[in-house]
């Protein structure tokens, strides 16, 4: 008698179960990768307003402000997010710290020139991976 096949082979099931799990052991290093530099661009995204209250203290003073509250702005420990810990003012500098979503105390350094009246912020300093900085602040 002929009996027509149901289902799928043994083989074929184990087949199938190492192509899912290649994918998946290619996937997840990428996907972390991927977190990471949101969590990086987090920080980023925090240290925007404060180049704006530098810039303003600048303009208006002539110099940078020597600290967080010189430039009219919170704590360092107060400026937080998701992953990152704090932000700081010193001088001419800002440096973001992140906690471990990113790598715990890893940090980019944001530095500021000021040139005629416009003002030029480099992020290349700090020691987060460069893999997971955007394009314009690796080394």
């Amino acid at each position: 008698m002929n009996r027509l096949q149901k289902g799928f082979t043994l083989i074929e099931l184990m087949i199938a179960a190492a192509v899912v799990g290649v994918l998946a052991a290619v996937a997840l290093p990428v996907y972390q990768d991927y977190t990471k530099r949101a969590h990086v661009a987090e920080g980023l995204g925090l240290a925007e307003s404060v180049k704006y209250a530098m810039t303003d203290y600048y303009a208006g003073k002539g110099g940078w402000p020597a600290d967080n509250s010189a430039a009219g702005l919170a704590a360092a420990s107060e400026i937080t997010g998701n992953a990152v810990k704090s932000v700081l003012v010193a001088g001419s500098q800002i440096t973001v710290t992140y906690n471990e979503k990113v790598t715990d105390d890893a940090t980019v350094i944001l530095r500021g020139t000021a040139t005629d009246g416009s003002f030029l912020w480099t992020c290349t300093g700090g020691d987060v991976l460069p893999k997971y900085r955007p394009s314009a602040c690796r080394p």
